[in-house]
Protein backbone atom coordinates (compact mmCIF):
# COMPACT_ATOMS: atom_id res chain seq x y z
CA UNK A 1 0.00 0.00 0.00
CA UNK A 2 2.90 2.32 0.73
CA UNK A 3 4.34 1.75 -2.77
CA UNK A 4 0.96 2.54 -4.33
CA UNK A 5 0.74 5.81 -2.41
CA UNK A 6 4.25 6.79 -3.53
CA UNK A 7 3.55 6.02 -7.19
CA UNK A 8 0.23 7.88 -7.07
CA UNK A 9 1.94 10.86 -5.43
CA UNK A 10 4.70 10.93 -8.08
CA UNK A 11 2.12 10.71 -10.87
CA UNK A 12 0.00 13.53 -9.42
CA UNK A 13 3.04 15.79 -9.06
CA UNK A 14 4.02 14.95 -12.63
CA UNK A 15 0.57 16.02 -13.87
CA UNK A 16 0.77 19.33 -11.97
CA UNK A 17 4.30 20.13 -13.09
CA UNK A 18 3.53 19.36 -16.75
CA UNK A 19 0.90 22.09 -16.73
CA UNK A 20 3.58 24.76 -16.19
CA UNK A 21 5.70 25.51 -19.29
CA UNK A 22 9.03 25.95 -17.47
CA UNK A 23 8.69 22.75 -15.45
CA UNK A 24 7.32 20.92 -18.50
CA UNK A 25 10.53 21.70 -20.37
CA UNK A 26 12.69 20.54 -17.46
CA UNK A 27 10.68 17.33 -17.04
CA UNK A 28 10.95 16.51 -20.73
CA UNK A 29 14.68 17.25 -20.66
CA UNK A 30 15.57 15.40 -17.44
CA UNK A 31 13.34 12.42 -18.28
CA UNK A 32 14.30 12.29 -21.96
CA UNK A 33 14.93 8.48 -22.20
CA UNK A 34 11.62 7.70 -20.49
CA UNK A 35 9.69 10.21 -22.60
CA UNK A 36 11.18 8.92 -25.84
CA UNK A 37 10.11 5.37 -25.02
CA UNK A 38 6.60 6.41 -24.01
CA UNK A 39 6.29 8.69 -27.05
CA UNK A 40 6.98 5.73 -29.32
CA UNK A 41 4.30 3.79 -27.46
CA UNK A 42 1.84 6.66 -27.89
CA UNK A 43 2.53 6.93 -31.62
CA UNK A 44 2.19 3.19 -32.14
CA UNK A 45 -1.06 2.91 -30.20
CA UNK A 46 -4.21 4.04 -32.02
CA UNK A 47 -5.52 7.39 -30.86
CA UNK A 48 -8.79 7.37 -28.96
CA UNK A 49 -9.60 10.96 -29.84
CA UNK A 50 -12.05 12.05 -32.50
CA UNK A 51 -10.37 15.32 -33.34
CA UNK A 52 -9.83 14.39 -36.98
CA UNK A 53 -12.94 12.26 -37.44
CA UNK A 54 -15.07 15.29 -38.27
CA UNK A 55 -12.54 17.03 -40.50
CA UNK A 56 -14.93 17.02 -43.43
CA UNK A 57 -17.67 18.56 -41.35
CA UNK A 58 -15.27 21.22 -40.12
CA UNK A 59 -14.16 21.88 -43.70
CA UNK A 60 -17.73 22.47 -44.76
CA UNK A 61 -18.19 24.90 -41.86
CA UNK A 62 -15.10 26.81 -42.95
CA UNK A 63 -16.40 26.91 -46.55
CA UNK A 64 -19.71 28.37 -45.37
CA UNK A 65 -17.90 30.94 -43.20
CA UNK A 66 -15.64 31.96 -46.09
CA UNK A 67 -18.57 32.36 -48.49
CA UNK A 68 -20.50 34.48 -45.97
CA UNK A 69 -17.43 36.67 -45.42
CA UNK A 70 -16.96 37.14 -49.18
CA UNK A 71 -20.63 37.99 -49.61
CA UNK A 72 -20.56 40.48 -46.73
CA UNK A 73 -17.51 42.31 -48.08
CA UNK A 74 -18.70 41.80 -51.70
CA UNK A 75 -15.44 40.13 -52.64
CA UNK A 76 -16.57 36.91 -54.28
CA UNK A 77 -13.75 34.57 -55.25
CA UNK A 78 -13.54 31.49 -57.40
CA UNK A 79 -14.22 28.03 -56.04
CA UNK A 80 -10.56 27.11 -56.40
CA UNK A 81 -9.31 30.13 -54.42
CA UNK A 82 -11.95 29.57 -51.75
CA UNK A 83 -10.92 25.92 -51.48
CA UNK A 84 -7.26 26.90 -51.07
CA UNK A 85 -8.11 29.37 -48.29
CA UNK A 86 -10.26 26.80 -46.48
CA UNK A 87 -7.63 24.07 -46.83
CA UNK A 88 -4.97 26.37 -45.37
CA UNK A 89 -7.14 27.26 -42.35
CA UNK A 90 -8.12 23.63 -41.81
CA UNK A 91 -4.50 22.52 -42.01
CA UNK A 92 -3.48 25.15 -39.45
CA UNK A 93 -6.25 24.13 -37.03
CA UNK A 94 -5.55 20.43 -37.32
CA UNK A 95 -1.81 20.98 -36.93
CA UNK A 96 -2.30 22.89 -33.68
CA UNK A 97 -4.78 20.34 -32.37
CA UNK A 98 -2.46 17.52 -33.35
CA UNK A 99 0.49 19.01 -31.47
CA UNK A 100 -1.59 19.73 -28.37
CA UNK A 101 -3.27 16.34 -28.46
CA UNK A 102 0.05 14.53 -28.83
CA UNK A 103 1.46 16.29 -25.76
CA UNK A 104 -1.71 15.54 -23.79
CA UNK A 105 -1.56 11.89 -24.77
CA UNK A 106 2.12 11.69 -23.81
CA UNK A 107 1.44 13.31 -20.43
CA UNK A 108 -1.47 10.97 -19.71
CA UNK A 109 0.53 7.95 -20.81
CA UNK A 110 3.55 8.74 -18.66
CA UNK A 111 1.35 9.62 -15.68
CA UNK A 112 -0.54 6.33 -15.98
CA UNK A 113 2.72 4.45 -16.45
CA UNK A 114 4.22 5.95 -13.29
CA UNK A 115 1.25 4.84 -11.16
CA UNK A 116 2.25 1.22 -11.73
CA UNK A 117 5.05 -0.25 -9.57
CA UNK A 118 6.90 -1.52 -12.64
CA UNK A 119 6.53 1.88 -14.28
CA UNK A 120 7.78 3.63 -11.17
CA UNK A 121 10.85 1.36 -11.06
CA UNK A 122 11.61 1.76 -14.77
CA UNK A 123 11.18 5.51 -14.50
CA UNK A 124 13.51 5.60 -11.50
CA UNK A 125 16.20 3.90 -13.59
CA UNK A 126 15.71 5.92 -16.77
CA UNK A 127 14.83 9.32 -15.30
CA UNK A 128 16.26 9.73 -11.79
CA UNK A 129 16.88 13.51 -12.29
CA UNK A 130 13.21 13.90 -13.21
CA UNK A 131 12.21 12.24 -9.93
CA UNK A 132 14.49 14.60 -8.01
CA UNK A 133 12.81 17.56 -9.73
CA UNK A 134 9.36 16.18 -8.86
CA UNK A 135 10.33 15.84 -5.19
CA UNK A 136 11.54 19.45 -5.20
CA UNK A 137 8.31 20.53 -6.88
CA UNK A 138 6.20 18.66 -4.31
CA UNK A 139 7.42 20.74 -1.34
CA UNK A 140 6.48 24.44 -1.73
CA UNK A 141 9.27 25.65 0.54
CA UNK A 142 11.95 23.57 -1.16
CA UNK A 143 10.54 24.60 -4.52
CA UNK A 144 10.71 28.27 -3.57
CA UNK A 145 14.29 27.93 -2.31
CA UNK A 146 15.36 26.06 -5.46
CA UNK A 147 13.83 28.71 -7.72
CA UNK A 148 15.51 31.47 -5.70
CA UNK A 149 18.87 29.70 -5.97
CA UNK A 150 18.37 29.33 -9.71
CA UNK A 151 17.51 33.02 -9.93
CA UNK A 152 20.64 33.77 -7.92
CA UNK A 153 22.70 32.04 -10.60
CA UNK A 154 21.17 34.34 -13.23
CA UNK A 155 21.87 37.36 -11.02
CA UNK A 156 25.51 36.40 -10.49
CA UNK A 157 26.18 35.91 -14.19
CA UNK A 158 24.27 39.09 -15.01
CA UNK A 159 26.36 41.04 -12.49
CA UNK A 160 29.49 39.47 -13.96
CA UNK A 161 28.62 40.61 -17.49
CA UNK A 162 27.61 44.12 -16.35
CA UNK A 163 30.62 44.79 -14.13
CA UNK A 164 33.06 43.37 -16.66
CA UNK A 165 31.57 45.55 -19.41
CA UNK A 166 31.87 48.68 -17.26
CA UNK A 167 35.49 47.88 -16.41
CA UNK A 168 36.27 47.00 -20.02
CA UNK A 169 34.91 50.37 -21.22
CA UNK A 170 36.76 52.25 -18.49
CA UNK A 171 39.11 54.94 -19.84
CA UNK A 172 41.86 53.77 -17.48
CA UNK A 173 44.59 51.55 -18.92
CA UNK A 174 45.80 48.91 -16.43
CA UNK A 175 49.16 48.51 -18.16
CA UNK A 176 49.99 52.23 -18.08
CA UNK A 177 48.69 52.67 -14.52
CA UNK A 178 50.87 49.84 -13.21
CA UNK A 179 53.95 50.11 -15.41
CA UNK A 180 53.99 53.91 -15.54
CA UNK A 181 53.78 56.32 -18.41
CA UNK A 182 57.46 55.74 -19.18
CA UNK A 183 56.83 52.10 -20.07
CA UNK A 184 57.76 51.10 -23.59
CA UNK A 185 55.34 49.74 -26.15
CA UNK A 186 56.92 46.29 -25.87
CA UNK A 187 56.37 46.25 -22.09
CA UNK A 188 52.73 47.30 -22.46
CA UNK A 189 52.11 44.65 -25.13
CA UNK A 190 53.78 42.01 -22.96
CA UNK A 191 51.61 43.01 -19.98
CA UNK A 192 48.41 42.84 -22.06
CA UNK A 193 49.47 39.48 -23.51
CA UNK A 194 50.18 37.96 -20.09
CA UNK A 195 46.79 38.96 -18.65
CA UNK A 196 44.80 38.42 -21.85
CA UNK A 197 43.96 42.09 -22.34
CA UNK A 198 44.91 41.88 -26.02
CA UNK A 199 42.00 39.54 -26.72
CA UNK A 200 38.54 40.56 -27.91
CA UNK A 201 35.74 41.70 -25.60
CA UNK A 202 33.71 38.51 -25.99
CA UNK A 203 36.74 36.28 -25.39
CA UNK A 204 37.57 38.12 -22.16
CA UNK A 205 33.93 38.09 -21.09
CA UNK A 206 33.68 34.34 -21.67
CA UNK A 207 36.84 33.79 -19.63
CA UNK A 208 35.40 35.88 -16.80
CA UNK A 209 32.11 33.93 -16.83
CA UNK A 210 34.00 30.65 -16.99
CA UNK A 211 36.13 31.78 -14.06
CA UNK A 212 33.02 32.43 -11.96
CA UNK A 213 31.70 28.96 -12.77
CA UNK A 214 35.01 27.26 -11.90
CA UNK A 215 35.89 29.54 -8.95
CA UNK A 216 39.07 30.56 -10.72
CA UNK A 217 39.16 34.29 -11.39
CA UNK A 218 42.85 34.32 -12.21
CA UNK A 219 45.47 36.63 -10.76
CA UNK A 220 45.21 40.30 -9.95
CA UNK A 221 47.19 42.72 -12.08
CA UNK A 222 48.71 44.38 -9.03
CA UNK A 223 50.58 42.07 -6.70
CA UNK A 224 49.97 39.00 -8.92
CA UNK A 225 47.81 37.41 -6.18
CA UNK A 226 45.21 34.70 -6.65
CA UNK A 227 41.93 36.63 -6.60
CA UNK A 228 39.81 33.88 -5.03
CA UNK A 229 42.30 33.24 -2.24
CA UNK A 230 42.59 36.97 -1.54
CA UNK A 231 38.81 37.31 -1.35
CA UNK A 232 38.51 34.33 1.00
CA UNK A 233 41.16 35.92 3.20
CA UNK A 234 39.60 39.41 3.26
CA UNK A 235 35.88 38.66 3.18
CA UNK A 236 35.61 37.15 6.70
CA UNK A 237 36.88 40.43 8.19
CA UNK A 238 34.21 42.44 6.35
CA UNK A 239 31.54 39.91 7.27
CA UNK A 240 32.59 39.96 10.93
CA UNK A 241 32.45 43.77 10.95
CA UNK A 242 29.00 43.95 9.34
CA UNK A 243 27.58 41.21 11.56
CA UNK A 244 28.77 42.98 14.70
CA UNK A 245 27.30 46.25 13.42
CA UNK A 246 24.02 44.48 12.65
CA UNK A 247 23.81 42.92 16.12
CA UNK A 248 24.47 46.25 17.82
CA UNK A 249 21.88 47.96 15.63
CA UNK A 250 19.17 45.36 16.30
CA UNK A 251 19.80 45.23 20.04
CA UNK A 252 19.55 49.02 20.33
CA UNK A 253 17.14 50.05 17.56
CA UNK A 254 14.29 47.51 17.82
CA UNK A 255 13.52 48.00 21.56
CA UNK A 256 14.03 51.77 21.25
CA UNK A 257 11.69 51.98 18.25
CA UNK A 258 8.99 49.92 19.98
CA UNK A 259 9.22 52.00 23.15
CA UNK A 260 9.08 55.22 21.11
CA UNK A 261 5.91 53.99 19.40
CA UNK A 262 4.27 53.05 22.71
CA UNK A 263 5.23 56.45 24.21
CA UNK A 264 4.15 58.34 21.12
CA UNK A 265 4.59 62.16 21.26
CA UNK A 266 6.40 61.90 24.59
CA UNK A 267 9.71 63.58 25.30
CA UNK A 268 11.53 60.28 24.82
CA UNK A 269 9.87 59.72 21.45
CA UNK A 270 10.81 63.14 20.13
CA UNK A 271 14.32 63.00 21.56
CA UNK A 272 15.10 59.56 20.19
CA UNK A 273 13.76 60.36 16.73
CA UNK A 274 15.88 63.51 16.73
CA UNK A 275 18.95 61.43 17.62
CA UNK A 276 18.04 58.91 14.91
CA UNK A 277 17.81 61.72 12.36
CA UNK A 278 21.27 62.91 13.37
CA UNK A 279 22.55 59.33 13.04
CA UNK A 280 21.26 59.17 9.47
CA UNK A 281 22.89 62.50 8.62
CA UNK A 282 26.40 61.99 10.02
CA UNK A 283 28.99 60.84 7.42
CA UNK A 284 30.72 57.61 8.42
CA UNK A 285 34.24 58.87 7.77
CA UNK A 286 33.71 61.97 9.95
CA UNK A 287 32.24 59.97 12.82
CA UNK A 288 35.13 57.51 12.58
CA UNK A 289 37.74 60.26 12.75
CA UNK A 290 35.99 61.89 15.73
CA UNK A 291 35.86 58.57 17.61
CA UNK A 292 39.54 57.90 16.90
CA UNK A 293 40.44 61.36 18.17
CA UNK A 294 38.35 61.01 21.32
CA UNK A 295 38.62 57.36 22.38
CA UNK A 296 42.03 56.45 20.96
CA UNK A 297 44.21 59.56 21.02
CA UNK A 298 42.81 61.51 23.97
CA UNK A 299 41.42 58.78 26.24
CA UNK A 300 43.42 55.81 25.00
CA UNK A 301 40.59 53.38 25.63
CA UNK A 302 40.43 51.72 22.23
CA UNK A 303 42.99 51.05 19.48
CA UNK A 304 42.84 53.44 16.52
CA UNK A 305 43.45 50.78 13.90
CA UNK A 306 42.25 47.23 13.41
CA UNK A 307 44.27 44.31 14.69
CA UNK A 308 43.25 40.68 14.26
CA UNK A 309 44.72 39.88 17.70
CA UNK A 310 42.64 42.52 19.53
CA UNK A 311 38.87 42.05 19.51
CA UNK A 312 38.30 45.55 20.90
CA UNK A 313 39.72 47.01 17.70
CA UNK A 314 36.45 46.06 15.93
CA UNK A 315 34.24 47.93 18.40
CA UNK A 316 34.65 51.45 17.05
CA UNK A 317 34.35 50.41 13.37
CA UNK A 318 31.21 48.44 14.20
CA UNK A 319 29.66 51.42 16.00
CA UNK A 320 30.51 53.77 13.13
CA UNK A 321 29.19 51.38 10.48
CA UNK A 322 26.07 50.54 12.48
CA UNK A 323 25.09 54.12 13.32
CA UNK A 324 23.09 54.75 10.17
CA UNK A 325 21.61 51.24 10.32
CA UNK A 326 20.53 51.78 13.93
CA UNK A 327 18.82 55.04 13.03
CA UNK A 328 17.06 53.56 9.99
CA UNK A 329 15.86 50.44 11.85
CA UNK A 330 14.65 52.48 14.83
CA UNK A 331 12.58 54.81 12.66
CA UNK A 332 11.11 51.92 10.68
CA UNK A 333 10.33 49.97 13.88
CA UNK A 334 8.54 52.97 15.36
CA UNK A 335 6.53 53.62 12.19
CA UNK A 336 5.56 49.96 11.70
CA UNK A 337 4.61 49.52 15.37
CA UNK A 338 2.42 52.64 15.26
CA UNK A 339 0.53 51.23 12.27
CA UNK A 340 -0.06 47.91 14.03
CA UNK A 341 -1.14 49.48 17.33
CA UNK A 342 -4.02 51.23 15.60
CA UNK A 343 -5.48 48.00 14.19
CA UNK A 344 -8.82 46.67 15.45
CA UNK A 345 -7.44 43.36 16.70
CA UNK A 346 -5.20 45.28 19.10
CA UNK A 347 -8.29 46.86 20.68
CA UNK A 348 -9.85 43.40 20.87
CA UNK A 349 -6.79 42.01 22.66
CA UNK A 350 -6.92 44.85 25.19
CA UNK A 351 -10.67 44.28 25.65
CA UNK A 352 -9.93 40.67 26.64
CA UNK A 353 -8.05 41.99 29.66
CA UNK A 354 -4.48 41.52 28.49
CA UNK A 355 -1.94 43.92 29.90
CA UNK A 356 -0.49 46.66 27.72
CA UNK A 357 2.99 45.20 27.28
CA UNK A 358 1.60 41.69 26.76
CA UNK A 359 -0.46 42.99 23.84
CA UNK A 360 2.56 44.81 22.45
CA UNK A 361 4.96 41.87 22.72
CA UNK A 362 2.61 39.07 21.63
CA UNK A 363 0.47 40.83 19.03
CA UNK A 364 2.04 44.09 17.90
CA UNK A 365 5.72 43.18 17.56
CA UNK A 366 5.34 40.01 15.40
CA UNK A 367 3.09 41.85 12.95
CA UNK A 368 5.33 44.92 12.88
CA UNK A 369 8.53 43.03 12.11
CA UNK A 370 7.91 42.43 8.39
CA UNK A 371 9.00 45.91 7.18
CA UNK A 372 11.72 45.95 9.85
CA UNK A 373 13.17 42.70 8.53
CA UNK A 374 13.03 44.16 5.02
CA UNK A 375 15.01 47.27 5.93
CA UNK A 376 17.52 45.20 7.92
CA UNK A 377 18.12 42.89 4.95
CA UNK A 378 18.55 45.77 2.51
CA UNK A 379 20.82 47.73 4.84
CA UNK A 380 22.93 44.68 5.67
CA UNK A 381 23.52 44.01 1.99
CA UNK A 382 24.48 47.64 1.48
CA UNK A 383 26.84 47.52 4.46
CA UNK A 384 28.78 44.65 2.91
CA UNK A 385 29.55 46.79 -0.10
CA UNK A 386 29.59 50.13 1.69
CA UNK A 387 32.03 49.22 4.44
CA UNK A 388 34.93 50.46 2.33
CA UNK A 389 34.93 53.94 3.90
CA UNK A 390 34.98 52.56 7.44
CA UNK A 391 37.63 50.02 6.50
CA UNK A 392 39.80 52.79 5.10
CA UNK A 393 39.41 54.97 8.20
CA UNK A 394 40.33 52.16 10.60
CA UNK A 395 42.88 50.50 8.31
CA UNK A 396 40.93 47.24 7.98
CA UNK A 397 42.04 44.91 5.20
CA UNK A 398 38.54 43.93 4.20
CA UNK A 399 36.78 43.29 0.92
CA UNK A 400 35.38 46.81 0.63
CA UNK A 401 38.75 48.54 0.79
CA UNK A 402 40.16 45.87 -1.53
CA UNK A 403 37.62 46.75 -4.25
CA UNK A 404 38.21 50.48 -3.80
CA UNK A 405 41.98 50.06 -4.13
CA UNK A 406 41.66 47.96 -7.27
CA UNK A 407 38.95 49.81 -9.19
CA UNK A 408 41.07 52.77 -10.26
CA UNK A 409 43.69 50.59 -12.00
CA UNK A 410 41.25 48.96 -13.05
CA UNK A 411 42.23 45.52 -11.81
CA UNK A 412 39.43 43.65 -13.57
CA UNK A 413 39.82 40.19 -11.93
CA UNK A 414 40.06 41.66 -8.42
CA UNK A 415 37.12 44.07 -8.75
CA UNK A 416 35.04 41.47 -10.55
CA UNK A 417 35.70 38.87 -7.87
CA UNK A 418 34.84 41.23 -5.02
CA UNK A 419 31.60 42.40 -6.60
CA UNK A 420 30.55 38.84 -7.48
CA UNK A 421 31.02 37.56 -3.94
CA UNK A 422 29.13 40.53 -2.53
CA UNK A 423 26.32 39.81 -5.02
CA UNK A 424 26.22 36.19 -3.90
CA UNK A 425 26.03 37.15 -0.21
CA UNK A 426 23.32 39.75 -0.88
CA UNK A 427 21.28 37.18 -2.84
CA UNK A 428 21.57 34.70 0.04
CA UNK A 429 20.51 37.41 2.50
CA UNK A 430 17.45 38.23 0.38
CA UNK A 431 16.53 34.54 0.32
CA UNK A 432 16.84 34.32 4.11
CA UNK A 433 14.73 37.47 4.48
CA UNK A 434 11.99 35.97 2.30
CA UNK A 435 12.02 32.77 4.35
CA UNK A 436 11.90 34.83 7.53
CA UNK A 437 8.75 36.49 6.20
CA UNK A 438 7.07 33.09 6.11
CA UNK A 439 8.24 32.36 9.66
CA UNK A 440 6.82 35.63 10.98
CA UNK A 441 3.57 35.87 9.02
CA UNK A 442 1.24 32.85 8.72
CA UNK A 443 -0.50 34.49 5.75
CA UNK A 444 2.73 34.33 3.77
CA UNK A 445 3.15 30.69 4.79
CA UNK A 446 -0.31 29.95 3.43
CA UNK A 447 0.52 31.65 0.12
CA UNK A 448 3.79 29.73 -0.16
CA UNK A 449 1.91 26.45 0.28
CA UNK A 450 -0.32 27.42 -2.63
CA UNK A 451 2.68 28.49 -4.69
Amino acid sequence: MSTLRVTAFIASQYDKAMQQPSYRFLLLLLGLPLHIIRLVVVLVQPSTTTVFAESERRRQELVDQEKKKQAFFKQEKSVQVTSQIVDARLKQELSGQNEGELLQRLRRDVSTFLTKPIGFTVGLVLALPMYVLLMIYANPYVKYIAECLLMMVYVVFGVTALVFTILYLSPFDPAINLLGEQASREQIEAFNRVYGLDQSYFTQLWQAVQGVWTFDLGQSYEGNEEVVQTIFRRFPVTLQLTLLSLILAIVIAVPAGIYAAVKRHSFYDQFFMFVALIGLSIPSFWLGLVMILQFSIQLGWLPATYSSTNNLSLLMPAIVLGTSLTAAVARMTRSSTLDVIQEDYMLLAKAKGLSGWTVIVKHAVPNALIPVVTIIGLQFGGMLGGAAVVEKVFNISGLGSYIVDKQFIPDIPAVLGGVIYIAIVISIINLLVDLLYAFLDPRIRAKMKEY
